[in-house]
């Protein structure tokens, strides 16, 4: 396989593994973090009814949403850019000079 080809495989199944489940860590953190804060909701994070448990878990899965998508961010930059060549050095043909 082609080194392109290869880059573009790992983005796409990076952006699937990674990717959709950072966006539902997302949704997930930012809806619990609103939650907190709505006087009178129904909030049960991990058997506790505390607004402020809520609220941390929201900001940490936000910060966990963050990472997973930065992951197929990076992998595709790393993977599709363009490194540079080698500078070959030129050749030079020419008959060495007579030593003196």
């Amino acid at each position: 396989m082609e080194k392109r080809q290869t880059g573009i495989i790992a983005t796409v199944v990076t952006a699937f593994l990674c990717g959709c489940p950072g966006l539902l860590a997302l949704c997930w953190g930012s809806l619990s973090a609103v939650v907190s804060f709505m006087p009178g909701a129904d909030i049960n994070i991990g058997g506790s009814n505390d607004p402020r448990s809520a609220l941390f878990a929201g900001l940490g899965s936000l910060c966990l949403g963050i990472l997973f998508i930065a992951i197929p961010v990076v992998v595709g930059v790393i993977m599709l850019r363009k490194k540079p060549e080698a500078a070959v050095p030129p050749v030079n043909n020419e008959p060495l000079p007579p030593a003196s």
